[in-house]
């Protein structure tokens, strides 16, 4: 070796010192620290990918809370439950119009091409913005009601890119639950939020300026989304057929629990509101069973990320529907009618807010990347159809409490043991 060109370290830890052959009449010089390696090379500074996302749904639930208390004083809820039971039920099957867009039109459009969710997320921002001042202009008048209906169309879009676009976030195919859960939170949060300065400003300055703030909220959501980073990028694609029709086969039995769960919601509400109605029962037994459901969203957000731990995303929906089979059967035996309806609303809101979570993360996590977008538009078109059915049911059969809980518990039972039975039968069959 050429003279002095050997180095050698002595000793151990950050206090090594490093000694030339050359060395003794050089003496000892302490060993720089490594350098850490430059952002650029690892993770990219400023919020993760998921941040980002949860920060463009907050803005869009905010804009889209925004929204919703302009139209609470205008046209467009003169249609209310305390109408003629045939416009309550026009004004149900109405709320089916925009998954009727969302299922086979933008669905396959976001699966289309490479950053179609993104690119989404940003349109449907940008597109409230526009509705939200065309609102303004037609507040009372006919022309609101295309209106309104396009922002809801945008707004169940942006849901189904967000849905799609949870995967694609986060590195760790195990916090899909969590992610799921901490978007939940920050939905219900946001629009709480919102909601404060918009019935101010409804109750100063008129529905106009909470439209004008919902659209500058919209805009803030768009630059939001453009700015959305993803842990991989999408996989776009054309119709995955064979995939497609494998997966749904396998969530069948999820499908049929979150269908059950979604049309118990439908149910209970219109069939609590209408009994109470009859019973003449006071205003704070209906805030207490919205604030009951309300509150178990809530809970559902905090609690099904610790049972993901021990409990898988199946197994989870079925804890769920034999949750609300147990609930409202011991409802029926051993509590008074109207806390009975607040116990159940409760567990209901709990149980159903939970499943949600658990069947997303199902989509997410075996879906064929390339069709999300279709399969979340799909089943949410399925389940906005049971709750739509689950609701009818007591606008057009008037129904007592008692009876609906009883209709409810067996309801959940057999939605929980018909996949069971099914494969059973399959197997005989076979």
């Amino acid at each position: 070796m050429e003279a002095g060109g050997d180095h050698r370290a002595t000793g151990t830890g950050p206090g090594r010192r490093e000694v030339t052959e050359e060395g003794a009449g050089q003496g000892w010089r302490p060993l720089r620290r490594p350098s850490r390696p430059s952002r650029a090379a690892g993770r990219p500074a400023g919020p993760s990918p998921f941040g980002r996302l949860v920060v463009a749904q907050a803005l869009s639930v905010a804009g889209d809370a925004l929204v919703a208390i302009a139209l609470a004083g205008s046209l467009f809820f003169d249609i209310s439950p305390h109408a003629a039971r045939g416009k309550v039920a026009l004004s149900l099957v109405l709320t089916m119009a925009p998954f009727a867009v969302v299922a086979p039109l933008l669905g396959p459009a976001i699966d289309r091409r490479a950053g179609g969710r993104r690119a989404t997320l940003v349109g449907a921002a940008a597109g409230r913005v526009v509705t939200a001042l065309a609102m303004v202009r037609y507040l009372h008048g006919l022309g609101l009601f295309p209106v309104a209906l396009a922002s809801l169309v945008l707004s169940k879009a942006h849901a189904v890119a967000k849905s799609s676009l949870v995967p694609t976030t986060i590195e760790d195919p195990d916090r899909l639950v969590p992610a799921n859960a901490r978007l939940a939170l920050v939905t219900a949060a946001a629009g709480v939020v919102a909601a404060l300065p918009g019935v101010l400003l409804l109750k100063t300055a008129g529905a106009g300026w909470d439209l004008r703030l919902a659209a500058a909220t919209f805009v803030a959501a768009a630059v939001a989304a453009r700015r959305l980073r993803q842990v991989r990028p999408d996989e776009p694609g054309g119709r995955p057929l064979a995939a497609a029709a494998l997966h749904e086969a396998d969530l069948r039995p999820a499908v049929v629990a979150m269908a059950a769960l979604r049309a118990g919601v439908g149910f209970i509400a219109f069939a609590a509101a209408f009994a109470l109605r009859r019973q003449h029962a006071a205003s704070w037994v209906f805030g207490a069973v919205l604030l009951a459901s309300m509150a178990g969203s809530f809970a559902a957000a905090a609690v099904t990320p610790r049972l993901r731990r021990w409990l898988s995303e199946e197994r989870l929906l079925l804890a769920a529907l034999l949750l609300v089979g147990v609930t409202a059967g011991a409802a029926v035996r051993w509590l008074a009618p109207h806390p009975s309806i607040v116990v159940v609303a409760a567990v209901l809101g709990t149980a159903a807010s939970g499943a949600k979570l658990a069947f997303d993360s199902l989509v997410q996590r075996d879906a064929p990347a390339a069709a999300q977008g279709r399969q979340f538009a799909r089943f949410e078109a399925i389940f906005q159809l049971c709750w739509v059915a689950g609701a009818l049911a007591p606008v057009v059969v008037p129904i007592t409490l008692r009876t609906s809980l009883v209709l409810l518990a067996l309801g959940a039972v057999a939605a929980a043991v018909a996949p069971e039975v099914q494969h059973r039968h399959r197997s005989r069959s076979g």
